[in-house]
């Protein structure tokens, strides 16, 4: 029987944003606070700079979506509105907010795929495949010490009730959608590389 996970307490799940005419950007947005709660369950304050820095996105776009909600509605209007501006807030903050949510996305794959690899490793590997090539000499210590905070991986499974193979099904469908979701902005930053030049 499948128990209430992490994931069933969310305000949102990815799997209830809608996508199919662009990516919601207040349901991603809920969701996406629900990826900052799950850094308590790795239970380090060496996590807190990577909370900072996604609610810290969050906000810019946010701030961004509420100006004109209608026009913003999805990601994929918001950052094509603000395209021509001098100052692309919001866009930026949409390219290190999926940065991060990648990075975190191919750490619990890696984690639920090889289920005798440690979150250190899980998150040390992710962390070289996606962040530290944006990242300079002075953060990547930071994050360095982060990954090797990781609590054990039978801590953290226990600590977002992920037990058996219902709640890991659970599991994969929210980081599914989250992946889809990765993969469609990334796919809109490549289609217009002007959208986040000189970022």
């Amino acid at each position: 029987m499948a128990s209430t996970t992490y994931f069933h307490t969310v305000s949102r799940s990815y799997t209830d944003v809608e996508t199919s005419k662009g990516v919601d950007t207040d349901q991603f947005l809920e969701a996406t606070e629900g990826v900052v709660k799950l850094f308590d369950s790795l239970g380090s304050s060496a996590f807190t700079v990577v909370q900072n820095d996604m609610n810290g996105n969050i906000k810019k776009i946010r701030t961004r979506y509420l100006s004109n909600p209608t026009a913003n509605d999805t990601l994929e209007n918001l950052v094509a509105n603000e395209a021509n501006e001098k100052k692309r807030v919001a866009t930026e903050g949409l390219l290190w907010l999926i940065r991060g949510l990648d990075f975190t996305a191919q750490a619990l794959r890696r984690s639920l795929s090889d289920q005798a690899e440690e979150l250190t490793v899980s998150f040390t590997k992710s962390y070289e495949a996606t962040l530290k090539k944006f990242h300079g000499y002075l953060v990547r210590p930071v994050f360095s010490l982060a990954m090797k905070a990781c609590p054990y991986r039978k801590d953290f499974y226990a600590k977002i009730n992920v037990q058996n193979e219902e709640d890991k099904t659970v599991m994969s469908g929210w980081l599914a959608a989250l992946e889809a979701i990765i993969a469609t902005i990334q796919a809109v930053f490549v289609a217009h590389p002007e959208y986040i030049k000189g970022m």
